[in-house]
């Protein structure tokens, strides 16, 4: 029998233990994920169902929000109903309310049934997911705006809170429509992306997550565009650049978000298979994120950082964490570290010193100020350098510690004899200092 497609096991469980970090961060979390109206008719439905299935149990709180623009415009012609848009919004008359109203009950009861799937060879076996919607987004019409009325077209009055809490407090996945009801009593067509962003404000989520077909920012030279803040995304939509491609709403609905207290906004191009649990649960994701600007940047050190470095690793040299280092020496070998600066001031840095014959690298003088240790700056360096390790073609790392064994454990790296050192290494070995020998496969 041939095994040439056989999955390859030890990568899958490499990649399940690197994700595990991941899972206890998100683990209590509230995540608002749109799906674009376009998804809900394509063949990658069913998957992303399983992917959300598997977040909600993994501990996730999920607020799922789902479009609808193409089946409205389907139902609208199949009326012979012309649909009419200005700034993006659908006007509609009493005469279209009765498609949409159509189209985004046919969408909740497609979900509902998506959810309720439990066949003991699918994903969902076991699942046991209540999928919840209702009256939970409060709408008021848009109005007349620059001489049109835009009559059942709606905007978010506000959403139900504290309904939502209680219902993601019992394990249940909350299932937002682009329909709202009025106190009056009326429905509104509201905007699907405006009914994300302003639920995840609303409810203090953790992410926003905005799934589309063919969701890709690239640069002028068609690179993924891995990571903007706020002000960038908004100079973007000032360019018009994604206007004819519909982006514009999805960027807008994460800039919204990231602008009023989400701390991440994500856009995915679900053509991308696995890209909910890529973005999630791997180190560089897949997709686009929208963010608010920090004081913090990790970066490669200058040789005007010499003197924060100096200040941040003199107390580890002084209780004998790190071997001390001189200006001199730190000023000639500057271009081996890399630093998180806060606000000017340098709170976390480690080097990188390459062994290019043996393909191995020595990681060296990791520390972290003492304010600022209960976060994962100490891992992101090191993320950084792993990265400029592969670049360089290093096939691994080493590091020599005596206090701090377990953070390197923590990060993957396994206890070796002074023998797995590189020959020239091995010969500067301290052996009054007696340090233990950690090596990390990359």
């Amino acid at each position: 029998m041939s095994t040439s497609a056989a999955p390859n096991t030890d990568s899958q469980v490499h990649w399940f233990r690197n994700s595990s970090p991941y899972i206890n961060a998100h683990r209590g979390r509230t995540f608002v994920v749109m799906l674009s109206g376009e998804l809900l008719d394509g063949p990658r439905l069913p998957t992303l169902i399983h992917d959300l299935a598997l977040l909600n149990s993994l501990g996730i709180k999920l607020v799922l929000v789902h479009g609808a623009r193409p089946q409205i415009s389907a139902r609208l012609a199949e009326s012979d109903i012309e649909s009419t848009f200005e700034q993006h919004m659908r006007i509609t008359d009493s005469a279209a309310l009765d498609s949409v109203v159509a189209a985004v009950g046919a969408l909740r009861l497609k979900l509902e049934g998506l959810f309720s799937m439990g066949l003991a060879n699918s994903p969902m076996h076991n699942a046991s997911i209540r999928l919840i919607s209702g009256n939970f987004v409060v709408a008021k019409p848009v109005g007349v705006r620059g001489g049109f009325d835009y009559q059942h077209t709606g905007e978010v009055r506000r959403i139900d809170v504290d309904a939502i809490r209680q219902q993601l407090g019992n394990g249940n996945v909350v299932l937002l429509s682009p329909v709202g009801g009025s106190p009056t009593g009326e429905l509104f067509n509201v905007n699907a992306e405006e009914v994300a962003s302003t639920a995840a404000i609303a409810l203090g989520a953790d992410k926003l997550i905005i799934m589309g077909e063919h969701l890709r920012l690239a640069d002028p030279q068609g690179h993924l565009v891995r990571e903007l803040s706020p002000q960038q995304a908004g100079k973007l939509l000032a360019g018009n650049q994604y206007e004819n491609h519909g982006v514009d709403r999805q960027l807008t609905a994460a800039c919204h978000a990231a602008s009023n207290g989400v701390a991440r906004a994500h856009l995915l191009d679900a053509q991308v298979d696995g890209a909910l649990i890529k973005e999630l649960f791997t180190r560089d994701g897949c997709g686009t994120l929208v963010t608010r600007e920090t004081y913090e940047t990790l970066r490669g050190a200058r040789i005007e950082d010499v003197g924060g470095i100096l200040e941040l690793i003199e107390p580890l040299e002084e209780d004998g964490t790190l071997v001390r280092r001189s200006r001199e020496l730190l000023e000639n070998e500057i271009q081996r570290f890399a630093i998180i600066e806060r606000d000017g001031m340098v709170i976390a840095c480690a080097a990188l010193y390459p062994f290019p014959e043996e393909k191995t690298g020595e990681l060296a003088c990791v520390a972290v100020h003492s304010s600022y240790r209960k976060g994962e700056r100490g891992a992101q360096v090191l993320g950084y350098l792993e990265r400029r390790a592969r670049e360089q073609g290093l096939h691994s790392l080493f590091v020599l510690t005596t206090l701090t064994a377990h953070w390197f454990q923590q990060q993957g790296f396994e206890a070796a004899g002074v023998e797995a050192l590189p020959g020239a290494r091995q010969s500067l070995y301290n052996w009054q200092r007696n340090s233990k020998v950690f090596v990390k496969g990359l």
